[in-house]
Parts: structure tokens; C-alpha cells; sequence
């Protein structure tokens, strides 16, 4: 057994060594940051709220794929060639069908002396609609132009690839057309040019410092003036219900969060890449990008084309899921979707972008359309349903002694009703088995279909 002063040594040397040790942020906490995990978790409502937009993104590449075309007009067969490039789940008719307030269908040759052929092109509803997106476009033009800003702002030199740019201009509302419409109209801060490989970059001319505030710093500030109490800039953790975190990653959280706001529009270029300094900036940065884009989240593949010139790690999605109450990752649509979950209350956005006005009257249009085509098909079951009723009551009728000739003339009431369920397009449920079982459900939509292929099979 040693000796009470070796004893003594020992313990000096242990305390020595732990006390002497240097915090955790001069060694970067790289161990620390890397090796917490935590679990991820389903979020229904804010799934929802992509679910939500699928007809609108539908409908809306639908609508850009012709919009791109020559003289804005596509022959109806080369767009049903391009459903799976836009990712149509039914036949472009059909659609048609659906939607019926979007496209007018013309006759024209594809080439002299050629007999004409379907075209598509956009109807008096939607051309008024395109009208209106470019006044509501030039009446908020300043604030796309400080958005653009901002990105530039942002990034490690000042200036982004023009194409990195065009791929993610839909989530923050640019024009398609920025490059030749918004740029050029504002040369005293954003100017193109062409590097080395002659590929265009989009540079900031000068600094404004009225952009270089985040989402984050203004808050603080709106709430200063209104309390009087000089309130520090930090991120809004908002855990969903029944959420916990385990007990390590509650202090890291605590104390991750006590640490200084690092602005992400400062300059950072003295921060080590692993401290926890760096972790707040790029959180920071994260968050000011998703509050920048009109629905406040984007596709984590799209984000991830600019890693390098907002200066992000290459695993820069894990803060995704390592900060979920700032964020949340959707798994909708088979792609990772990064959300700012203090930008949505159940489900539904609490500040929209000005810019949200074009999508609300373009869903007003795909709703009014929709609307005419349920008319349409409650009319033809309508009309289905008189036209059954008055031949049951021909059939009752009919007296005793004329039974069999009724039973030999069954195929020929089996291809009537087949000729009117062709003019409805659907029989209402409740004739499904009142028919013999010669009607088969198509579960594309709510009621049964005759299937007149089958029927002259059997008869």
C-alpha cells in the first residue's frame, strides 16, 4: 500500500492536471461538437405544410415548361413526352381535365404542309395572372434586391456563382430574369463578371450597412425599443412537444447558447474551424438564409452548392438536426427539406414574404379550375343516374311472360349502361351491385368505373 505522501503526490498531480487544463472552446471543442447526437424525430404538422404545396410546385412547373417555349406555345404531344422530366403523375389530357382554366387548345401545323395537331397555350386566366405577378414583382423589387444583397453579403468574398444563384432564385423569390432585369437596374451594387473558365459571378459592389443586419439582431433590436431593455441577440429555441434532450446535450445546448452572437454578415476569417464560435456563426448563417426564402425552408442539397462560399463545414447539415429547436429536416418528397420551426405556428407560416401573394392567387386559379371540373362531374353522374333510374322502371314494367326475352337482351342493356357510363365516366357506388358484378372499381377515383373492355369480353 503507498505511503501517505506518495498518496499526497498522486492527488497533487491528479488536481494539478485538471485544474491546469485549458477550457473546452481554447481546444475547440472539437470532440465535443462532433460527437453529439441528437434524435430525429417526425414533426406532423410541419410535414403538412409541405404536403400542402405539392399541387402548387405541380402545377406550377407545368405551367414554366410552356411559359419557356417559343411564342409560349407547345405542341400537346411533345409535353406528354416530358412527364417524367416534370414529374407528372397522370397524362397531360387529364390534367387538362383538371385544370381546365390554365392552357386553351388550338389546331396548328408543326411544320408546313403538315396536317394540324393539338397545341397548348396559355389561357386569358392565366395570362392575367402573369400580369399580375409582374406588378407585384416591380412593386417588390427592393425587396428582392436587399435579399441578393444579403446572399452577397454573406458570402467569403463578396460574390457568388451566377449559376448557384439561378438554381435557388425561386426560393427566395428572385425573377427568373434577374440577371438581365434586376442586376442591371442597380450597377451602384451588383455587378457581373466573368472569371477565370468564363464563369459569371455575381460581385457586390458596395456595402450597405442597413442589410447587414440579421433577422436575429433586428428582433433584439424591435424588442429593446419596445421594452426599453437592451435585449442580446440569440436564436429563438422553440423544442417541439414532447421533446427532451439528454442531459449532456441540455448543457452543451446551455451553454452553446450563452456564448456571443456571431453575426453572419462579420467577418469570421479568425475563427478556428472546430470552435464553438464557428458553430454559432454557421447556425447563424443557416438561419438567416431560411429566413430569407419566401415558405422559410429550402432543399439541403440547394444550400449545400453554397457551403464554400458561406464558408460551411462539409457536415454542415448535422447542425440541422443537432439544433432541433431552431430547425427541423422534413423527409417529404424524398428529399431533405432544412425548416426555420420559429417561422411556422402549427403548421401554418406566422410573417409571410409580401412575395407569398403571387403563389396565393395562383392556388385561387388551380382551385376555381378544380372546382369546374368536380361540377362537370357531378353533372355527367347526375345525368348517369336519371338515365339508370327510367331504365330500371322500363324493366319493371315489363309483364310476366316477356322475362326471358328481358334475360336474352341482357347484353344489350350491359353495353347501353356501358355507353352512358362512358358519357359520365363513373357510376355512383351504390349501382356497383346492383349490376350483376360486371362493373369494376378504379380506385383513382372515388366511385366505380365501367370497364367496357371487360364487359364486351364477357358478353
Amino acid at each position: 500500500m503507498p505511503s501517505f505522501s506518495s498518496r499526497l503526490q498522486l492527488s497533487h498531480l491528479f488536481l494539478r492536471r485538471h485544474l491546469l487544463r485549458p477550457p473546452p472552446w481554447l481546444l475547440g471543442w472539437t470532440a465535443s461538437i462532433s460527437s453529439l447526437k441528437v434524435a430525429w424525430r417526425k414533426d406532423p404538422l410541419l410535414d403538412a405544410a409541405i404536403d400542402r404545396d405539392k399541387r402548387w410546385r405541380l402545377c406550377s412547373r407545368v405551367v414554366r415548361e410552356v411559359l419557356n417555349e417559343p411564342g409560349q406555345t407547345i405542341p400537346l404531344r411533345y409535353l406528354e413526352k416530358r412527364r417524367e422530366r416534370l414529374r407528372l403523375p397522370v397524362h397531360v389530357k387529364t390534367f387538362l381535365t383538371r385544370y381546365p382554366n390554365l392552357f386553351d387548345l388550338h389546331l396548328a401545323p408543326i411544320k408546313p404542309r403538315q396536317a394540324p395537331v393539338p397545341f397548348l397555350r396559355p389561357s386569358p386566366c392565366l395570362r392575367s395572372f402573369l400580369d399580375l405577378d409582374a406588378r407585384l414583382r416591380s412593386l417588390h423589387e427592393p425587396l428582392a434586391l436587399a435579399k441578393l444583397c444579403k446572399l452577397l453579403m454573406m458570402s467569403r468574398h463578396r460574390a457568388l456563382p451566377a449559376e448557384k444563384l439561378l438554381n435557388a432564385k425561386r426560393d427566395f423569390g428572385l425573377p427568373d430574369d434577374l440577371l438581365c432585369s434586376l442586376v442591371p437596374r442597380h450597377p451602384h451594387l451588383l455587378r457581373l463578371v466573368h472569371a477565370t473558365g468564363d464563369r459569371p459571378f455575381l460581385e457586390l459592389v458596395s456595402w450597405e450597412d442597413d442589410y447587414a443586419k440579421s433577422v436575429i439582431e433586428r428582433r433584439a433590436e424591435e424588442e429593446a425599443r419596445l421594452t426599453g431593455v437592451l435585449m442580446r441577440p440569440n436564436f429563438d429555441v422553440r423544442l417541439p412537444p414532447g421533446f427532451f434532450l439528454r442531459k449532456e446535450m441540455r448543457e452543451w445546448t446551455r451553454d452553446w447558447l450563452e456564448l456571443p452572437y456571431v453575426s453572419p454578415y462579420a467577418d469570421t476569417s479568425g475563427l478556428h474551424p472546430a470552435s464553438p464560435e464557428m458553430e454559432k456563426r454557421s447556425v447563424g448563417v443557416l438561419h438567416e438564409v431560411l429566413s430569407l426564402t419566401l415558405l422559410k425552408r429550402m432543399a439541403v442539397p440547394i444550400i449545400g452548392k453554397f457551403s464554400e462560399e458561406f464558408r460551411l463545414s462539409n457536415a454542415f447539415a448535422n447542425a440541422f438536426t443537432r439544433h432541433p429547436g431552431i430547425f427541423y429536416v422534413s423527409l417529404k418528397g424524398g428529399i431533405k427539406t432544412a425548416m426555420l420551426r420559429e417561422a411556422y405556428e402549427r403548421g401554418d407560416l406566422v410573417d409571410r414574404d409580401p412575395l407569398l401573394e403571387i403563389k396565393d392567387r395562383f392556388v385561387e386559379i388551380l382551385d376555381e379550375g378544380h372546382k369546374v371540373y368536380l361540377e362537370r362531374i357531378n353533372t355527367k353522374r347526375e345525368a348517369m343516374q336519371k338515365d339508370l333510374e327510367l331504365m330500371a322502371s322500363k324493366n319493371a314494367e315489363l309483364p310476366e311472360g316477356e322475362e326471358e326475352s328481358a334475360e336474352t337482351e341482357l347484353p344489350l342493356i350491359i353495353g347501353q349502361i356501358a355507353y352512358l357510363a362512358s358519357r359520365a365516366n363513373s357510376l355512383p357506388c351504390e349501382q356497383y351491385t346492383s349490376l350483376g358484378g360486371h362493373f369494376f372499381c378504379n380506385e383513382s377515383i372515388c366511385s366505380p368505373v365501367v370497364r367496357t373492355d371487360l364487359i364486351s369480353s364477357l358478353y
